[in-house]
């Protein structure tokens, strides 16, 4: 039915409530048809047309009574998918007022012209006195279950092709308000009224088929002839199976996001609990996909392991710890010259060019690019994440870092590394909701004094004599390059070069 509805919207949107009507009236006029049969079978006459033509009079009344086709708050979506300006929100609004609107209709005018049409059939069929009243009450009661079985599902699976083109990938509908009896009510009332329909359908069959008296087995006959007429058509395709679209777009879009796709919104076009659920829905989806923006946006300011311990531990992880850690300093020869003589332009894009070696090359070996420091970098390897050989990983990333400036930047970019091993505070410092994971202890400003001594050395990587003892394997080519004094220092430090070329 949900093909036969969105195929109408597409070809008569302009006049959809018509196509509503012209679609709806059969189904009830059929049904209506063979109950009106059973009377006239029932009072053994033989006035079918007679009765035919009440039925179907009575049932297009009621069907233009309760549309109404062309009219009322029909007229701003016919409008809208005319071409005409008409506010979709409004629109959209308008169709909830339709669909409670009818539903109240439906109840309302379901018993009374179901009554008269059986008070009429019984008259034409011969019946007299209390047994026209008698139908009458046979028809207010079936007339009740009918409207019930399908006056909530059927007409919102109706409109849901409207709804859907006016709420298209918007939010539209997330807000509106949500019609009472909710969806399980609905369910239930559903439920009761098809069993109520179909023994009364069973009762008249049987009693009109004399011969079931001799053939029982006739009964299952009568049996699948209800299932295959009745139930079908009105149990699945009014009552049932428009609950199961919004169920189905619920399933695909939970596969969606399942598989991290955030970008289809569910449309929020049922006027009950399905359609909170599916409002719901997307304000997680929502606020999911701006969990994963701002993971990403994250990550691109913060070193992606930093990134990701954070979002699964919390920011307490890193109240403070003492840790042996190797700290690498990284440095550019003479770039204040280069930047005076260039634009900024190009002066960012020097740092930037020489950090797309630097920052991979750390992470790759398990380190953690603490900040950036003008034309500088300080890297560190055993925090925040344990790393057994941090002196071995520092010492095989900062040859990796001269081999491949050298091979992109030949002798138009030099650098210097200071590399040091011992033990530092690691930890969150600030306040006021800014924070920095940071370092603090002797041996940073070592490796920065380190990094300053390959300028009276000539080499582009010295490491302090703590961090060759605790390499787990010595590269070769290792220089001693002696002791020396730095800054703030009261004792002279042990530094040992290391060249690229002489490693392979």
């Amino acid at each position: 039915m949900d093909r036969i509805w969105q195929w109408a919207w597409n070809r008569y949107g302009a006049r959809y409530s018509w196509a509503i009507y012209a679609l709806s009236v059969p189904a009830v006029v059929s049904i209506s048809l063979v109950l009106s049969f059973l009377i006239v079978a029932f009072e053994r006459s033989d006035r079918y047309i007679e009765a035919a033509a009440v039925t179907v009079g009575t049932m297009m009344a009621m069907g233009y009574l309760n549309i109404p086709p062309g009219l009322g708050v029909n007229r701003l979506v016919e409008r809208r998918a005319a071409g005409l300006e008409v506010d979709r929100l409004r629109a959209l609004e308008a169709t909830y007022v339709f669909t409670r609107m009818a539903g109240l209709r439906w109840i309302v005018t379901g018993p009374l012209f179901a009554a008269l049409q059986f008070f009429l059939v019984g008259l034409i069929a011969g019946a007299t006195g209390s047994r026209l009243v008698q139908y009458a009450i046979l028809g207010a009661t079936f007339g009740l279950s009918v409207a019930l079985t399908g006056v909530h599902s059927y007409v919102e699976a109706a409109v849901r092709p409207a709804r859907v083109a006016l709420v298209g990938d918007t939010g539209l509908g997330n807000s509106l308000p949500r019609s009472r009896p909710t969806f399980a009510a609905w369910s239930n009332l559903t439920v009761l009224a098809v069993a109520f329909t179909f023994a009364v359908v069973g009762a008249m069959v049987a009693v009109v088929v004399d011969r079931a008296r001799e053939a029982p087995v006739l009964i299952v006959v009568i049996g699948f002839g209800l299932a295959l007429g009745f139930s079908v058509p009105i149990t699945l395709g009014t009552s049932f199976a428009p609950s199961l679209t919004p169920i189905r777009d619920l399933a695909e879009g939970t596969n969606r996001v399942a598989a991290g796709d955030y970008s289809q919104r569910l449309p929020v076009v049922q006027d009950d609990d399905l359609g909170v659920l599916a409002a719901s829905f997307n304000r997680m989806q929502a606020g999911l996909a701006e969990r994963q923006r701002l993971q990403t946006a994250f990550g691109a300011y913060v070193d992606p392991n930093l990134a990701a311990r954070l979002l699964e531990q919390g920011d307490d992880v890193f109240t403070g710890e003492r840790r042996e850690v190797t700290v690498m300093f990284i440095d550019i020869r003479d770039f204040t010259p280069f930047a005076e003589a260039n634009t900024a332009e190009d002066t960012v894009a020097r740092l930037n060019a020489l950090f797309e070696i630097v920052v991979p090359a750390v992470v790759d070996a398990g380190g953690h690019v603490n900040k950036f420091l003008g034309d500088g970098a300080l890297a560190v390897f055993g925090a925040p994440n344990d790393l057994a050989d941090h002196a071995d990983a520092a010492v095989r990333t900062a040859l990796s870092i001269q081999r491949l400036v050298a091979k992109r930047f030949g002798g138009e970019l030099r650098i210097g590394i200071g590399i040091n091993t011992g033990i530092v505070i690691a930890g969150t410092i600030g306040a006021a909701g800014h924070l920095e994971f940071t370092l603090i202890g002797d041996t940073t400003n070592v490796a920065a004094r380190i990094e300053q001594l390959t300028k009276t050395t000539g080499d582009t990587i010295l490491a302090a004599e703590h961090s060759v003892h605790a390499l787990q394997t010595r590269p070769a080519g290792l220089i001693d390059r002696g002791s020396h004094a730095l800054k703030g220092k009261s004792a002279p430090v042990h530094v040992f070069g290391l060249d690229a070329g002489d490693v392979g």
